[in-house]
């Protein structure tokens, strides 16, 4: 579990919504970091085809996550080899944040 200001979120949640959109790859990761005092978000995503829009595909996950863990996040729309595939088990979350 994460607590982003203040709020309690599990990457399952976010896992969940990103499985559940079929323009986008299995293959993502949850980036913590701290500016200033404010928690940021970034998931960290690739398209399965180039043919969709990133855009709104980012637009779309980013209202999706929004609703449903109540945080808001920047999306990072990369090319698929941006994100590692597992052999074994992938490292979704990193937390940047000190102290």
């Amino acid at each position: 579990m994460l607590i982003v200001r203040g709020v309690n979120v599990f990457p399952t949640q976010i896992e969940e919504l990103v499985l559940r959109d079929e323009r986008l790859l299995p293959h993502y990761q949850i980036r913590l970091t701290r500016e200033g005092n404010l928690d940021e978000v970034a998931v960290i995503v690739a398209l399965r085809s180039e043919t969709h829009d990133a855009d709104e595909c980012a637009r779309a996950l980013r209202e999706r996550i929004k609703t449903f863990a109540g945080i808001s996040v920047r999306i990072e729309m990369v090319a698929p080899s941006a994100l590692p595939e597992s052999a074994g088990k992938a490292k979704r979350v990193v937390d940047l944040r000190s102290g």
